[in-house]
């Protein structure tokens, strides 16, 4: 397989990935958790589900795409009452997440993607990409994959919360592998809610409770009318939107900096 057909970036050589890097390919870097997903998914959920994603993207747009291995934890103490959870602490994981954007650029490349598929990761990656973009010459860009599938999930779905371990999660892993989910185990389950605050931080106000407080499920939604099929749609409709960002951002010009002072500034300064 060559270069133009290879869209996993840690299957290139070191003499391939000079071509890559002319090439301008999108570097993409899947980010999610090891967590506790209720009784009927596996630990693996956040980030399973992210780099299928990707790597499909991958898939359909090789020529212009590399795919990084996924960062499998994230920000998670708040599930840490539940057996298996991986904890990362917020400053560990920007750390790490950053000297993989800037070894990337360092390379050359000058665009880089971070798809999340972790919710309390969101804010990092975030940062992540805007301390990227201020410490090198490349552009970073972040985003979660959920984003793109919204639309095509509201048209099918048939409850109301979309959270986690839910409807949403439960049909894509079962589109992906049906055989490691346990649906006999699946059971729905809500998190308190008052006027304007939720535990699980689902509206506009930001507040994530220990989940231990209020669910001994470890579920928010309900996974009991998902299937396979709902699945493949939200799948594909979460790909094609991720294949228009990563043509956004090929086509995105890096511009050169314009220093608007008038006066010496103190270029010594670092933040």
């Amino acid at each position: 397989m060559g270069v133009r057909e290879e869209y996993r970036y840690n299957r290139l050589t070191w003499a391939e990935m000079n071509e890559a890097i002319s090439m301008q390919k999108v570097v993409i870097l899947p980010t999610g958790s090891t967590e506790q997903h209720g009784k009927h998914l596996p630990l693996d959920t956040d980030v399973f589900l992210a780099e299928s994603v990707c790597l499909e993207v991958g898939r359909r747009a090789a020529d212009r795409v590399l795919v990084l291995p996924p960062i499998a934890y994230g920000l998670n103490m708040h599930h840490i009452d539940f057996p298996g959870t991986i904890h990362i602490e917020p400053e560990v994981f920007i750390a790490f997440c950053l000297n993989i954007t800037k070894s990337v650029a360092y390379h050359g490349f000058k665009k880089i993607l971070l798809v999340n598929g972790h919710g309390s990761n969101y804010p990092l990656v975030d940062l992540i990409a805007r301390k990227t973009v201020l410490a090198t010459e490349s552009l970073c860009f972040a985003s979660n994959y959920f984003t793109f599938l919204m639309d095509a999930f509201n048209e099918i779905k048939e409850s109301e919360v979309i959270a986690h371990a839910d409807e949403f999660e439960t049909s894509l892993y079962l589109h992906l592998a049906a055989d490691r989910v346990k649906m006999e185990e699946a059971a729905p389950d809500n998190d308190r809610i008052s006027r304007h605050v939720t535990s699980d931080s689902t509206t506009s106000v930001r507040f994530n409770d220990y989940w231990g407080r209020w669910t001994q499920l470890g579920v928010h939604g309900d996974p009991t009318s998902a299937t396979a099929e709902k699945g493949e749609i939200i799948f594909n409709a979460a790909v094609e939107g991720l294949l228009e960002l990563v043509d956004d951002i090929k086509a995105w010009p890096v511009e050169k900096r314009v220093d608007q002072h008038t006066n010496p500034v103190q270029s010594q300064i670092r933040w």
